[in-house]
């Protein structure tokens, strides 16, 4: 196979992975928002519907409501699940 056959078959693999990857992480931040929602639902915050998700760190994220509030969702050192305003 000649170098560019070659450059091309490396092009269309890695633009299929691409396509194919992107439901599978759209799928993990619906359920993450969602997640995120009822924590912030059983903490009793104000949010609407979380609407975005940051990921900072595992574990730690940061919530964007409906509402326009923001949230830093995070496990604290005693493995607590804290939510604090921003």
């Amino acid at each position: 196979m000649n170098s560019k056959k070659r450059d091309l078959s490396r092009a269309l693999i890695l633009a299929a992975t691409l396509v194919c990857a992107a439901p599978a992480t759209a799928a993990e931040n619906d359920a993450l928002a969602k997640d995120l929602n009822s924590t912030l639902q059983l903490l009793g915050l104000p949010c609407g519907q979380v609407v975005s998700v940051v990921t900072q760190a595992n574990r730690d994220y940061i919530a964007t409501c409906s509402d326009k509030n923001r949230y830093r969702i995070y496990l604290n050192p005693q493995g607590k699940v804290t939510a604090e305003k921003r």
